[in-house]
């Protein structure tokens, strides 16, 4: 077993260098978004080249140009913009492992959804994952892939399909952050299998003394594309699981199709900044209003408890003391065993994020989070690990109300 401490530093300095090559695979990948629908054409330029842009940035100017297919002549360096991508799908993969596998009971698997054993989360989530890469590379090589439109509705209806599977095998939470671990690995893929290897026959061809064919760099194009609409919702996703309200709705994949449109026209906009072709304020408007349906489908959607209890007409102190001392009795017997100055559960060394609820005035402090965490949603106890019943959900919900109308 390995010390919980360690452990916990482990998930930290993973989850560090995740976002630090995220950072750089997101923002190299929008730069060159930006650049490639920049570009102008412009005369003089020489034979090959699509277009040029200048650019200024620390104080230096900069003058792009792009080859449609090749330069006549291969430079002696090139710079490749690939480890970014395979950095971030490296270490994300290896924080799923850490996180939702190593601690599937904690984080993966709800036995009122499904009850699996250890082994079978990792081994449906890994093969889910592995799966989704070939639909998407199958449907990207069919006659679909010369249709970028129709590709793209069969894409997100796919997205759909898959995260619906993923709720029925997994909690809310490993449901959604899956959805985003497939769509990653789709992104990362394309990099490893299409794009890389699209240029490097390129290079070979030159070195060769022949002309590439045009057709590796508009397959490679198409994935690029992809990722670049894709970006924004995987991030959504990946967030996601410190936020319960999005992935507890019982109309979650509803979320995850608006929040798949709301970023892919958010990029939408800017891409068309970037290439000249003006404004279009439509789509955030139709983000913002893919954002309030998401919000209006977590409230709806959430798992029912929130409306449990009435707030009293006239709240006196004698029901709001006795309404507390049942929900402090709740919340101790069901979450003081992780959240407390020494938690006594398996593996856990500090109070989650600081929270502690062992003492009564620490339960009054931290009530708007179980308000958020145990009666709006049922993200705690994780998977109900602890046994929560609808009682005493109840009796937490009848304090917070109490509370509430006392306090107006």
């Amino acid at each position: 077993m390995l010390d919980p401490q360690i452990s916990e530093w482990i998930s930290q300095i993973i989850r560090w260098v995740h976002v630090i090559t995220a950072i750089a695979w997101i923002g190299s990948s929008f730069y060159f978004i930006h650049l490639d629908l920049s570009l102008k054409k412009r005369e003089g330029l020489a034979e090959g080249v699509g277009g040029e842009a200048w650019q200024v940035h620390g104080g230096g100017f900069y003058n792009m140009r792009k080859y449609l297919v090749a330069p006549p002549e291969l430079p002696k360096e090139l710079t490749w913009f690939k480890w970014e991508s395979y950095s971030t799908w490296i270490s994300g993969f290896f924080l799923l492992v850490w996180v939702y596998y190593l601690h599937a009971d904690l984080y993966t698997i709800d036995p009122t959804v499904r009850a699996l054993e250890l082994w079978q989360a990792p081994a449906i989530g890994i093969g889910g994952l592995a799966l989704s890469w070939l639909v998407y590379e199958g449907l990207c090589r069919s006659p679909l892939g010369r249709n970028g439109l129709l590709l793209g509705v069969v894409l997100f209806a796919y997205i759909l399909v898959a995260a619906y599977a993923f709720t029925q095998v997994f909690n809310g939470r490993a449901a959604f952050l899956h959805t985003g671990a497939m769509i990653a690995t789709w992104m990362s893929a394309s990099v490893f299998f299409v794009i890389i290897p699209n240029q490097k026959k390129v290079v070979a061809t030159l070195l060769a003394g022949q002309t590439p064919d045009p057709k590796l760099g508009k397959e490679a194009k198409l994935r690029s594309t992809h990722n670049n609409y894709l970006t924004l919702p995987v991030i959504f996703l990946m967030l996601s699981n410190h936020y319960p309200l999005a992935w507890s709705s019982a109309y979650s994949v509803g979320i995850v199709g608006l929040i798949v449109i709301a970023g892919a026209v958010i990029r939408h906009f800017f891409n068309s900044q970037h290439a000249g072709k003006g404004s279009p304020w439509w789509t955030w408007a139709l983000a913002a209003l893919c954002i309030l349906a998401a919000i209006w489908l977590s409230i709806i959607g959430k798992p029912g408890n929130a409306n449990l209890a009435q707030a009293p007409s006239a709240a006196t102190s004698e029901i709001v003391t006795a309404s507390f001392d049942e929900a402090v009795l709740a919340i101790q017997s069901r979450c003081s065993m992780c959240h407390a100055v020494e938690p006594v559960w398996d593996g856990i060394t500090i109070a989650p994020k600081g929270v502690r609820l062992d003492t009564p005035e620490e339960i009054e402090r931290h009530r708007e989070m179980i308000r958020v965490q145990s009666v709006l949603t049922h993200a705690m106890p994780p998977n109900n690990i602890t046994e929560m019943t609808l009682d005493e959900r109840r009796a937490v919900a009848t304090w917070l109300a109490a509370q509430d109308t006392a306090t107006r």
